[in-house]
């Protein structure tokens, strides 16, 4: 620890605090990025089985999330953050915090996840799909066992993209008060001119993307045929 006070004098201070966003860091990561994962898969999917030609094509609903998924993606998060403020209040009880930065999280994490999804999804091969109507596969078998089966390492490759962007948007949410590592770099960084705690704070997420897109690299290893 002496040579990390080292180069960094202002560790030593404020590494009780830095501990602490680290914690509502992960804290945001783990419970938007599961809630947004199991949400933007879903819309994906749907995206992939309701558009024309789709296992169970309904080209208005398809229409009307392509359209909103295009609207959401369009706004900056954080003008998207200040306008769920009402929204987080009600769901959550508040509208500021960790846990007031949740709906915000998700809602702006899903809509870029599920065209990923889609995209990696309608890459599958269609010759695939059919052989297994053809031998009686209803649409949720076939979601299940050829859609999503075999697009695991797709799926994993772009849910790691997604967990960098989400890494991404915590520190957003954080300089409005949402807390973590970006609250931690405005405040200690910026704000109060400690600038070794800026590049605490980026080594921190540079550590945090490796260590994930390393496991991400394994899984997609392991199921690529």
């Amino acid at each position: 620890m002496s040579f990390l006070y080292k180069i960094a004098p202002n560790l030593e201070l404020l590494q009780g605090e830095l501990l602490k966003c680290l914690r509502q860091t992960f804290q945001m990561l783990l419970i938007s990025g599961i809630i947004a994962f199991l949400v933007g898969l879903f819309f994906g999917v749907l995206l992939v089985v309701m558009k024309k030609g789709g296992l169970i094509q309904n080209v208005f609903l398809y229409k009307f999330l392509d359209k909103a998924i295009d609207i959401l993606r369009s706004i900056p998060f954080i003008i998207l953050m200040v306008l769920l403020i009402p929204v987080s209040r009600a769901i959550v009880g508040t509208g500021s915090g960790v846990t007031g930065s949740y709906v915000a999280l998700v809602w702006g994490t899903v809509p870029f996840f599920a065209r990923q999804i889609e995209t990696v999804l309608s890459d599958v091969d269609h010759g695939v799909i059919e052989a297994s109507e053809a031998m009686g596969f209803g649409p949720s078998e076939i979601i299940f066992s050829v859609y999503l089966k075999e697009s695991i390492p797709g799926i994993t490759r772009v849910t790691m993209i997604t967990f960098v962007s989400l890494i991404g948007i915590t520190a957003i949410a954080g300089a409005i008060g949402a807390g973590g590592l970006g609250d931690f770099a405005i405040r200690y960084g910026y704000q109060m001119h400690y600038r070794d705690m800026i590049w605490v704070t980026v080594a921190i997420i540079l550590l945090i993307i490796t260590i994930l897109q390393g496991l991400g690299n394994i899984i997609i290893r392991k199921t690529t045929h």
